[in-house]
C-alpha cells in the first residue's frame, strides 16, 4: 500500500473543507453541478460574487490546468489569489503556514504529495481548504469529470463509466463520485495496482445506497465492454516516475487504443485528466479523435471549481 493511505475507513474533514470527495454530501454536489451549468451558460451575473475575497494557492507539484483554473476562477468572480510553491512545512510548521493564511485570506487550494498534508492544513486552518490533488484524491478533477459526462449524456444515473490504468488518486476520486451519484464504475488495471481497499469499501457502500454497480478486474476488454465513456491516466503519475520503465512494460496491454475503444458503446466518450503521455496509456488517433472529451473536462475544471469557491466562500 502506498505511503500515506489509510488503512482505515476515510475521514471526513471539518466542515467548510474539501479535503475529499466525500466533503460534500450527494445534496451538494448535485448543487454544485447545476450550479456550475450556470456559471458556465451566464457568467455575468457572478462577475462580482467574491469581490473582496481571496485565496491562497499552495503547489508542492507543477500544474498547468489546476493553478490557471483556480487563479482565473477567483479572477473571474470578482476575487484575487496568491501563489506559493514549495514543500508545505518544510521551512515552517505546517499548523504555522495555515494561521498566517487563514489571517490573509479567506480559504486555501493545496496541490500536495501526501493527503496528510491536506489534512493537517484542515485542521489547523480557519478557513475552508481544497484539495487541488493528493496523492490519494483528486475530488476537483472528479467534479469537471461528472459535470461533462452529463453535458454529453444528459443525466449520469445509469451511465457505464470505465477507468483504465493505475488504481491512482484519480480512480478513487471517479470510483466515489460515480457510485455515489448511481454510475456503473468499472476499473481494469495490472496484478498490484489496484486501488486502496479503503477507498473501494466506501464506494461499495455508496453503490448499496445508489444502486450503481461497482467491478473492478484486470481484464480491460471487459471493463471497456459497452461503456458510455472511456478514461485513463499515465502510467506513472508525479511522485512515481523511477518506476516509470518498469509501469511501461506492465500496463502494455491496457493501453486505450481504437481496437479496445471500439468495444465501448457507439456513442462513447474518450476521457483523461491531462497531460497525457500519447503513445503510452492513450494512442493519438483516439484522444484526437470527434469522441474525445479531454478538452471538455479540462475547460470544466474552471466552471466546477468556480461553484466550489462559491459555495465555500460566498
Amino acid at each position: 500500500m502506498p505511503a500515506g493511505v489509510p488503512a482505515g475507513p476515510i475521514q471526513k474533514a471539518s466542515a467548510g473543507d474539501f479535503a475529499s470527495d466525500l466533503d460534500l454530501t450527494c445534496d451538494e454536489v448535485a448543487y454544485l453541478l447545476d450550479l456550475a451549468a450556470q456559471v458556465k451558460a451566464t457568467p455575468a451575473p457572478y462577475a462580482d460574487a467574491l469581490r473582496g475575497r481571496s485565496l491562497s494557492l499552495l503547489f508542492e507539484k507543477p500544474s498547468l490546468r489546476t493553478r490557471l483554473t483556480f487563479e482565473l476562477a477567483m479572477k473571474q468572480l470578482g476575487g484575487d489569489s496568491i501563489l506559493n510553491n514549495g514543500i508545505i512545512g518544510e521551512r515552517e510548521p505546517l499548523q504555522d503556514v495555515a494561521r498566517n493564511l487563514d489571517r490573509w485570506t479567506q480559504g486555501i487550494v493545496a496541490r500536495v504529495f501526501s493527503q496528510s498534508t491536506v489534512d493537517e492544513l484542515a485542521r489547523w486552518s480557519k478557513v475552508p481548504v481544497v484539495n487541488a490533488l493528493s496523492d490519494l484524491y483528486h475530488p476537483c478533477q472528479a467534479l469537471a469529470d461528472m459535470l461533462t459526462l452529463r453535458e454529453h449524456f444528459g443525466a449520469l444515473a445509469g451511465l457505464n463509466l470505465t477507468f483504465v490504468g493505475d488504481g491512482n488518486n484519480v480512480a478513487h476520486s471517479l470510483m466515489l463520485s460515480a457510485t455515489r451519484l448511481g454510475v456503473n464504475f468499472s476499473l481494469a488495471t495490472p496484478p498490484g495496482y489496484e486501488p486502496n481497499p479503503a477507498v473501494v469499501s466506501k464506494a461499495t457502500e455508496l453503490a448499496a445506497v445508489s444502486g450503481a454497480t461497482l467491478r473492478i478486474g484486470t481484464n480491460p476488454e471487459e471493463a471497456v465492454a459497452g461503456a458510455n465513456a472511456v478514461y485513463t491516466d499515465v502510467w506513472a503519475s508525479m511522485g512515481s516516475e523511477h518506476e516509470a520503465e518498469t509501469r511501461r512494460k506492465e500496463f502494455r496491454a491496457y493501453q486505450v487504443t481504437e481496437t479496445l475503444f471500439g468495444l465501448a458503446a457507439p456513442d462513447a466518450i474518450f476521457m483523461h485528466c491531462l497531460p497525457a503521455h500519447r503513445g503510452e496509456e492513450v494512442t493519438d488517433e483516439v484522444i484526437e479523435s470527434p469522441q474525445s472529451a479531454v478538452f471538455d473536462q479540462a475547460e470544466n475544471r474552471l466552471h466546477t471549481q468556480k461553484a466550489l469557491l462559491l459555495m465555500l466562500l460566498d
